[in-house]
């Protein structure tokens, strides 16, 4: 099997199981968002989504967040990973927003990335599902599925890599959604330490469930 041959048979797999893949992440508008985004590097929607209601409550724009501090901020986010930083970026990126984007969270990947607390994964992740841009966002599952698949090569040993291999074979059409595939479905089948491929419906397909393998972790 070829590659152009295996992704359309991953996509025909997802299209029929996963018709409606989208975040997890609880968000009513832009700005909660990216806000949201930057809570959840290493860290579980789960676990975002539990702190995000009062702190949007208190701060549901990027005008209310920037006329506080990151010390109040911290309060809100302390259970989720790196609560200081993130507070700090937080901060930073509303008062950014103020000043430089009227409060509103800008469209390109250049602008996005300018923004306190904001990498290239976050930027493709609000410009995918804010925008509808076709951007692949390589977070751990994503790039952890996507080997384990043999969606990419070996040899794409970083995001950036990963990204671009993807999106030479993913239509334009499909990327906001293949992203939530490759998620989703490295968060609840293909696990990182266990994965189910005894349920998994790419068993066969899939390379580690031939033989598994080690991949360079991100």
């Amino acid at each position: 099997m070829n590659k152009k041959e295996l992704y359309q048979k991953v996509i025909a797999h997802f299209e029929a199981t996963m018709p409606v893949a989208e975040t997890e992440l609880h968000y009513n508008s832009h700005f909660e968002l990216i806000v949201a985004v930057v809570l959840s590097a290493q860290c579980t929607d789960k676990r975002v989504n539990m702190i995000t209601p009062a702190l949007f409550r208190d701060f549901p724009t990027a005008e209310a967040m920037a006329s506080t501090t990151p010390e109040v901020i911290f309060e809100y986010i302390k259970s989720i990973s790196y609560p200081n930083n993130k507070a700090k970026h937080l901060v930073g990126l509303a008062q950014m927003l103020v000043n430089d984007y009227q409060g509103e969270v800008p469209r390109t990947l250049e602008e996005l990335t300018k923004l306190p607390g904001v990498g290239r994964k976050t930027a493709n992740v609000i410009q995918s599902v804010a925008f509808h841009k076709a951007t692949m966002a390589v977070d751990t599952h994503v790039y952890r599925v996507s080997h384990r698949i043999g969606l990419v090569p070996l040899s794409c040993t970083t995001p950036l890599s990963t990204e671009k291999y993807l999106m030479k074979y993913l239509p334009r059409a499909i990327v906001p959604k293949a992203h939530h595939w490759l998620i989703l479905h490295g968060r609840y089948t293909c696990t990182a330490k266990k994965p189910k491929c005894e349920i998994c419906g790419l068993n066969g397909l899939c390379k580690y469930s031939i033989k598994p393998f080690e991949i360079k972790s991100l």
